[in-house]
Formats: structure tokens, sequence, C-alpha cells
């Protein structure tokens, strides 16, 4: 999570008219704004890797992926976010240019600053949402995937993917293989 904006106690109205004019990406979590700091070079490979096996995946079918300039609005926390992977299946969704209401699944890249609130409490504010079947946690460093499914009793069980093994997103039927998530992208 980015620092807190200079502007304080918006509403989600007022916050969608402001964010609309800015040049930077602000999430917004009940009331507070917050700046998005920009993502190293493996972040940002990583995320259009994932996206665009997804993207190849999905096509011709319902179900479409989204990138980090998307706008996911989490209701229940009266909150904005951008994810740095989803996948809708909804026509609401479908409908909506701007913001996305019901993904299947999100997939953040771990970064050291925002690990623990991606992790935590923004975890809990993305469990809120009925339509969200899997979290996956992509760590840079170790180059594991943690996988969190919904199961059938609503319970999140963790399924966690080493540095090598192909990472299963049971929610969308794919299979992605080391390579191909962390294609292009350097060890440090």
């Amino acid at each position: 999570m980015g620092l807190a904006a200079e502007n304080h106690g918006f509403t989600a109205a007022d916050y969608l008219a402001w964010e609309a004019t800015q040049v930077d990406r602000h999430e917004y979590l009940d009331g507070e704004v917050f700046a998005m700091a920009g993502a190293e070079d493996r972040h940002v490979t990583v995320s259009m890797n994932a996206a665009m096996v997804l993207r190849q995946h999905l096509s011709g079918g319902p179900c479409r992926a989204y990138m980090s300039d998307m706008r996911l609005h989490v209701a229940a926390a009266n909150s904005y976010f951008y994810p740095d992977v989803l996948v809708t299946c909804s026509a609401q969704d479908h409908a909506s240019a701007l913001v996305k209401t019901e993904p299947r699944l999100i997939i953040e890249v771990l970064s050291p600053s925002t690990a623990a609130y991606d992790r935590g409490l923004k975890f809990s504010h993305y469990r809120s949402l009925p339509s969200l079947q899997e979290y996956a946690l992509i760590d840079l460093d170790t180059r594991s995937t943690d996988v969190y499914r919904k199961g059938a009793d609503g319970l999140w069980v963790l399924h966690p993917f080493a540095r090598g093994e192909v990472v299963e997103l049971a929610s969308v039927a794919l299979q992605i293989s080391a390579e191909q998530l962390f294609a292009d992208v350097l060890e440090l």
C-alpha cells in the first residue's frame, strides 16, 4: 500500500471523480486515498506474463483478464483497488468499462513494501467478494506462488506452489508453468 494522499475524508463518489483527473493511480479505503507506488521491472513483467497467459487461455469464452489499470470495487469494504491481474466472467462487469465488481480470480505480485498488506488486510477485503474463487500471491524473490482457493464450505485453503512448480488456477482451469510466469525475469 502506498502512502496516504493529502486528501482525506473522500466519499466514494468524490474519490471516483477526483481519481479520473489524476495522472497517478490511487486506491480508496473507506474514506482514505492512498497513492500507488511505481513497480519494478520484475513485478511488471510477471504481472504481464500472467495476464498474457490468462488472456490467451480465456480467449473466446465468457471470462476476461485485466491488468493493473482496471479498478476493482469491493462494496463491503467501501473500497477501490487496482489488483495486478484480475479475471471476471460476469456480464455485469463486461458492461462496466471503468470498474469491475465480480472477479473470479485476483493475482497480486508481492513487493517488500506491500507483501504484508496484500496477505493481510487486502485479502480480508477481497474475501468479502462473493464471486471470488481464488487469490494468488506471487513472490518474486522466492519465485513461489501461494494460491488461496475458496472451498465449497466457504473456507479459504492455501495451495502453495514452490519455485519451479506449475501453478494451478482451478477457478479458470489453467496451469501456468514457472517458465511462462517468470519469462524474461532476471535473477537478482
